[in-house]
């Protein structure tokens, strides 16, 4: 072997001694700081979940001060009832029913609750514009600046109340807002991680929430499309009825 072939072979080995070339280098950087980048997210992501999971509440609340107005938001079981009950028992001037079927009447809702029928029709307003809880917002703000009202009390199920407060103080800062949490027996008596359709309705509405959080600091369009879609609103008001006959029954 001649000086210079030692020479290449020399020169050669001693590449290979030194390790993986540049290039290797920074690809295995940019996986690595994927990887440190993805578990960070999913941290975040998971103590975020759990955050939501322990800011919904577990137990309904005693309202002690009467407010202006009281809205509900139409879509889960008892809502409404409780709504009119605060309302009879005077812990607002006036309801805001938001969200009911567009052919859907005071007087209608009357009939299904005559327990109630009074308070129907004296002090029920009914909302008929929103298909979502971005409509509620906006429909309730409408609702408040007609009526000039300064103190709200909000009516939803436990798990919605998050995003629901959220979309309504983004629209009415100025407004006091006491939520009134709806919670149903089950998610009362049972730990959320112990039930399965809880559980999934907990990471539903916690992707909803994490969804207008991004909109809101994207400074996004002030709301969805508020237009009734024919299908969803003759279900919606099928589940209006049945908690309506519901009150019935429970008075």
């Amino acid at each position: 072997m001649s000086v210079a072939d030692s020479h290449h072979q020399g020169a050669a080995e001693a590449a290979l001694r030194t390790g993986p070339t540049r290039s290797v280098r920074i690809v295995r950087y940019f996986w690595r700081v994927i990887v440190v980048a993805t578990f960070a997210v999913a941290v975040a992501f998971a103590a975020g979940f759990l955050w939501f999971v322990g800011n919904v509440p577990t137990e309904e609340v005693s309202i002690d001060r009467p407010a202006d107005g009281i809205v509900v938001l139409t879509g889960g079981a008892s809502r409404i009832a409780d709504a009119i009950e605060l309302l009879a028992a005077g812990r607002g001037k006036r309801l805001l029913i938001s969200g009911v079927h567009p052919t859907t009447s005071s007087n209608e809702l009357a009939r299904l609750s005559p327990a109630y029928g009074r308070w129907m029709t004296c002090c029920v307003d009914l909302g008929h514009a929103a298909i979502n809880t971005t409509g509620n917002a906006i429909e309730t703000k409408q609702w408040v600046t007609d009526r000039d009202f300064r103190s709200v009390i909000v009516v939803t199920s436990n798990y919605h109340m998050p995003r629901t407060m959220a979309e309504l103080r983004r629209r009415m800062p100025d407004v006091a807002l006491v939520p009134f949490p709806v919670v149903t027996d089950k998610m009362r008596s049972e730990a959320w991680w112990s039930s399965p359709p809880t559980a999934k309705l907990l990471f539903s509405e916690y992707l909803k929430y994490i969804v207008a959080q991004v909109r809101f600091r994207l400074g996004g369009p002030a709301g969805e499309s508020m237009i009734p879609k024919n299908g969803h609103r003759f279900s919606e008001k099928i589940m209006l009825q049945e908690e309506i006959v519901h009150t019935r029954h429970a008075a």
